[in-house]
């Protein structure tokens, strides 16, 4: 049955399904099977430094191999030398260096066999190289003439390259070198010509191999150079030289390639290997050498030339390469060429190499070998090592192909094909297994496999079978083959389900038959739930220096929760685990905490969580926000007179768009170095015209802002000055003020500097009497003021003030009026009166002076008032004067706070800026009787079973003559229900007690007492108490009543109870616990309570609660009066009553009492109860 699928367009057979087994699983060891060569040695280098040296050759097979080699073809026995170490199912060896190891230099190769076949491995070269000498040798001096060539001769000894030769002296100094003096590639040292400075019996030749860690140095040569033997002696020792050289100078000569090579010469280079030309000439003057190619091209990367010129150099020949190249030397005398014919050639290299694997019985075989080089490669077929001989081989055999049809058991074999060319040897073997096998399944039976929902899952079942198996699975309990097109079976016989559901757990198993026999295994597969990851905030914008908490919320399968791990990466890269810079950057498992923010901080952050199954990511957007960058490359142009145009690239904006620039600007002549705003563009623009005023040496800045904020300054732009001009506008706030009365001071604003519009500011000041002169007085002043004296005493001006430059004048001026200088009234208000409104309140009323008498602009009137005695016992009182300010022109107001029943005395004056006038006659008035304050004190003096005897004080303040007291009870409780109110009329306005009978025993009372005088009665003193129980009195009394002791105890009983009122009394006078505003606002007094309801009161207690029942008025017809009094009557005075405009800001009353009822100097007594 087949499925297509049209994802992939491909038809999937997923239980009949041929594995291709000759190139895909290794076969396993358990099988018979060729050696196969798995390691092996290559070149190798024997260092005289080194302890030993190891000739590797491994390979695997079944039966297991045995090895041998062969030395430069020959058989080669390891037990032959004692230095030889060999080790049990290997070929590799071990030479130990014991001196003398020559004879192990050579080409090894090894041999690997078992029943089966032969591998064979590619040769091994052991080079021993021996230590580089120079010989010793006695060295004739050489001894030339001056222009002559010479050659130094190294021939430094043989040794493993690379090879390094250097020329130095005695000294060890390197002999300089250059187009005259250079070396060849072999070493020796070439003169061109010699100069007498050339002689030295110290040139040495050294030779470094570093690979042998070896330096030699050649026995030191002589070279002496001597004068031309014919030159005329007799002459300076310059003309000689000169006429040496004359005589001397010749054209080129090469010297390498030697003249005997010829006029062209063959050379022979490696691709991919170095190409080094040379050539090297004699000559005076000193030749010039220059190189050129022939025929084609020369490569395109110009080749280098070494050595002064000498030495044409291409690195990693290619066949392009190839071809013609000539060098050439030059001097003035002639020149000498040579052609250098350059050929590419390569080592062999595989097109097709024959490929092992395992075939079937009665398959047919194809082996294909196929190489290149140049020249061009030999190839060789070996079977099992040994060349085969086609007389005796079954199959076809040719230059690039075997062939066996029909193969059979016996036909297994290592089939080797050998390349060959003058540049190298390349093998390739090809194991040929030929088998036939039942299935082998590879993979251990009862496997658990697990993924996630969504991913793919993998059940391994590797096969090897010969012939090639059928493979199949299946599910649970079911026979039939796996056949969706999620199911896929790839070729290794692994079966993979795509895009996994919890429905695919379960057992699945996998069955594989061919010709020879069958197998199964099972496996088992559990789908988990995927990893989930959010990381919260998602995009968080946040401000530069403030901090950012990342969090990522995880969620996976809890069999997984072992191999959980959570890991956060910024912008790709991994965040370490530990706090970074600083402590700045906190990773704590799957929060991210970074303080500061910094610019640099913006970025993706991702946190990444992984399981043994599954990974997940969540990423989050970090932007940072910050002021923008400063504005950059301040242009200036379409410069005029009154403006210029100022243009800016605008700094990066962080994330915030720029909604506006401000220009500033500094001008170095009046204020430098202050800037100051001149302009505001909105939006992102980047040029604004700017409106300039003359005679400014301006300066521009431009600061960007954002929605974070400003961003720092630009840098200043560059200085534009503009032309004087004519002032534009006048000074501002013109105004007149005086300390003297004949004296008037003009003051104005200054103009600003960048108002000036040009050098030698002036102000023109001008001033006449208003509607008395009709000319002008003039003045011109550089300050912003102007006094003039003996003038009139407050009289109005007109004034006007104009800007005057070296350029011209200002516009027209308006006119200003103003006053010359005030003096203080000289007249006192008239017809002073007062209206008695009650006893603590008057009304004052005057006239008000005439204007011209006032000397100034009026600001008010004051009214003084004092205490001259008291009507109630008319005692004479020391003046204490009072005052009152009623601001304006006005001719009454009202004065609170007076004592009633008292004489006083009252003045008015007016006021100026200037000070007070004279005040007016005193007037005498009296206040009338007021309602007394409230008794010192209420106590109780003696409690009965239905009576109570009470005391008070006198009150405070009488106000007036008393008339009596109001005496007031009523039952109370500690529910807040009250009784009704009872009065007692005290008609002796002399008595201070009073006994109370009628009462209920056992029963609560409280107790008020108010003083009275004509005009009312005023707030009361309370106390609380509570009677006797009636059958416990009268036990006491009728059984006890007449005994001594009792009469003894119930004294004792009076001091103690006369102690405890004391202390008690002195406690509340002290702020103690005893809290009669307490009680008060349990049960407070109704009189009180009705009389705050109708007048003002100064004070109030918000906290202050009704209670039940009504409460009857004493005395219902005490009012404050004057309640529809203007408040505006009310002065300005030293108790702080009033605003400064004259308003009443505090309530007031007729008898200046407080609205809250309290009790001064009552306490409570409890009274002891007998049993």
């Amino acid at each position: 049955m087949e499925m297509l699928l049209s994802t992939k367009g491909i038809t999937i057979c997923l239980f009949f399904f041929v594995l291709s087994l000759a190139a895909a699983i290794e076969i396993p060891l358990s099988v018979s099977q060729l050696p196969t060569i798995t390691e092996q040695s290559h070149t190798q280098v024997a260092y005289p430094f080194d302890e030993d040296f190891t000739i590797k050759c491994e390979a695997r097979g079944n039966p297991q191999p045995t090895f041998n080699w062969t030395k430069d073809g020959k058989p080669f026995d390891l037990s032959s030398d004692p230095r030889i170490v060999t080790s049990n199912n290997s070929g590799t060896f071990v030479i130990q260096n014991r001196g003398i190891i020559n004879n192990f230099q050579g080409k090894y190769r090894c041999f690997a066999s078992n029943l089966l076949g032969t591998a064979m491995s590619e040769e091994i070269e052991l080079i021993v190289p021996s230590v580089p000498k120079f010989p010793k040798e006695k060295i004739e001096p050489l001894d030339v003439e001056h222009g002559d060539s010479v050659i130094l001769h190294c021939n430094p000894p043989k040794g493993i390259p690379p090879l390094h030769i250097y020329w130095m002296n005695i000294d060890l100094q390197h002999i300089p070198q250059d187009e005259r003096v250079s070396m060849s590639l072999k070493g020796d040292l070439y003169f061109a010509n010699v100069e007498e400075s050339d002689s030295r019996s110290d040139y040495c030749c050294f030779a470094a191999f570093p690979r042998l860690r070896t330096i030699v140095q050649k026995m030191p040569m002589t070279l002496k150079v001597s004068r031309l033997k014919h030159a005329n002696d007799s002459g300076s020792p310059n003309a000689a030289v000169t006429k040496a050289n004359f005589i001397k100078e010749r054209k080129p000569k090469l010297l390498i390639p030697p003249e005997s090579a010829g006029s062209s010469s063959s050379v022979t280079v490696i691709k991919g290997g170095v190409l080094l030309l040379e050539c090297i000439a004699e000559g005076l003057p000193t030749p010039h050498l220059s190189w050129v190619k022939v025929t084609g091209n020369m490569p395109k990367d110009e080749p280098e030339t070494e050595n002064f010129g000498k030495t044409l150099k291409i690195d990693q020949v290619t066949a392009a390469d190839e071809g013609t190249y000539q060098c050439t030397a030059s001097n003035p005398m002639g020149r000498a060429r040579h052609e250098f014919h350059v050929h590419v050639e390569e080592p062999p290299q595989w097109l097709k190499k024959p490929q092992g694997g395992v075939y079937s019985v009665g398959t047919n075989l194809v082996l294909l070998c196929e190489a290149i080089g140049n020249p061009e490669p030999s190839i060789q077929w070996k079977l099992n090592g040994m060349p085969i001989d086609g007389r005796t081989f079954r199959g076809r055999i040719s230059t690039r192909e075997i062939s066996l049809t029909n193969l059979q058991l016996q036909d297994s074999a290592v089939f080797q094909c050998e390349a060959t060319n003058k540049h190298g040897t390349i093998l390739a073997s090809a194991n040929i297994n030929v088998l036939n096998i039942a299935p082998l399944i590879l993979t251990p039976d009862g496997e658990n496999y697990a993924t996630v929902v969504g991913y793919s899952a993998f059940l391994h079942c590797d096969i090897f079978a010969s012939p090639a198996a059928d493979v199949r699975w299946t599910k649970d309990d079911s026979i039939e083959p796996l056949s969706t097109f999620r199911y896929e079976l790839n070729k290794n016989g692994t079966l993979e389900i795509r895009d996994t559901k919890k429905e695919d757990s379960g057992s699945y198993a996998c069955w594989a038959a061919n010709s020879v026999g069958k197998r199964a295994i099972t496996a088992n597969l559990d789908i988990r739930d995927a990893t989930k990851l959010v990381v919260t905030p998602k995009n968080p914008r946040v401000l530069k220096s403030h901090s950012i908490l990342l969090k990522c919320q995880a969620e996976y399968d809890s069999h997984l929760k072992h191999s959980f791990k959570l890991s956060w990466r910024k912008d790709g890269d991994e965040l370490p685990v530990n706090s970074t810079e600083g402590g700045r950057i906190i990773l704590d498992r799957d929060t991210l905490f970074i303080s500061s923010v910094l610019l640099e901080d913006q970025g993706v952050y991702t946190c990444v969580a992984s399981t043994a199954l599954d990974a997940a990511e969540a990423e989050a957007q970090l932007i940072v926000l910050d002021v923008p960058d400063p504005p950059e490359d301040l242009q200036l142009s379409e410069n005029q007179n009154r403006s210029v145009r100022l243009s800016w690239k605008a700094g990066a904006s962080h994330n915030s768009p720029v909604n506006e620039s401000i220009i500033e600007f500094e001008e170095n002549h009046w204020e430098p170095g202050k800037w100051q705003e001149l302009s505001r563009v909105p939006g992102n623009a980047s040029t604004a015209l700017l409106s300039l005023a003359p005679y400014v040496n301006y300066q521009f800045r431009v600061v960007s802002v954002n929605a974070v904020g400003r961003s720092q300054p630009s840098k200043p732009s560059l200085r534009y000055a503009t032309p004087p001009a004519a002032p534009d506008k006048n000074p501002e706030n013109i105004r007149v003020e005086a300390s003297e009365p004949n004296e008037m001071v003009m003051k104005w604003e200054p103009l600003k500097p960048v108002e000036r519009n040009g050098p030698g500011l002036e102000y023109k000041v001008s001033w006449r009497q208003r509607g008395v002169e009709a000319d002008w007085n003039e003045e011109l002043v550089k300050k912003h003021s102007l006094s003039v004296r003996n003038v009139p005493t407050f009289v109005p001006y007109e004034i006007k003030v104009q800007a005057v430059n070296n350029l011209g004048s200002g516009p027209e001026p308006n006119i200003t009026i103003g006053y010359s200088g005030e003096d203080v009234p000289d007249a006192a208000p008239s017809g002073v009166s007062v209206e008695v409104v009650n006893s603590t309140l008057v009304r004052v009323f005057w006239f008000g002076i005439p204007r011209d008498r006032v000397r100034g602009h009026l600001r008010g009137y004051k009214v003084s008032w004092w205490k001259t005695k008291s009507m109630l016992d008319g005692k004479r009182h020391h003046p204490e004067k009072h005052f009152l300010t009623f601001v304006g022109d006005r001719n009454s107001g009202m004065i609170p706070g007076l004592d009633p029943f008292s004489e006083f005395r009252l003045t008015v004056l007016a006021f100026n800026s200037r000070g007070d006038g004279p005040e007016s006659s005193p007037v005498v008035f009296e206040t009338p009787e007021g309602v007394p304050e409230q008794p010192r004190f209420l106590r109780i003096l003696n409690f009965d079973k239905d009576s109570v005897t009470l005391s008070w004080g006198l009150p405070k303040k009488a106000n007036g003559h008393l008339t009596g007291y109001i005496l007031q009870y009523q039952i109370i409780n500690e529910t807040r229900e009250v009784g009704a109110l009872s009065d007692v009329s005290v008609t002796n306005r002399s008595a201070l007690s009073w006994h109370l009978a009628g009462l209920s025993p056992s029963t609560k009372y409280k107790f008020y007492i108010r003083a009275c005088t004509a005009k009312g009665c005023g707030k009361a003193a309370t106390e609380e108490g509570l009677t006797l129980a009636q059958g416990a009195y009268a036990g006491i009394y009728e059984g006890i009543s007449t005994q001594g002791w009792f009469i003894g105890l119930m004294c004792a009983i009076a001091l103690l109870t006369l102690l405890l009122l004391t202390i008690c009394f002195v406690r509340r006078n002290k702020g103690g616990k005893y809290s009669v505003k307490e009680k008060e606002d349990l049960h407070p007094d109704p009189e009180a309570q009705s009389i705050k309801d109708e007048i003002f009161g100064e004070y109030s207690d918000s906290d202050e609660k009704p209670l039940k029942g009504s409460l009857q008025s004493l005395n219902g017809d005490i009012k404050a009066t004057g309640s529809a009094d203007s408040l505006v009557d009310y002065g300005e005075g030293e108790h702080g009553m009033f605003n400064e405009d004259g308003s009443f800001i505090g309530a007031y009353s007729g008898s200046k009492e407080k609205g809250s009822v309290e009790s001064t100097g009552s306490s409570t007594a409890t009274f002891p109860l007998h049993a």
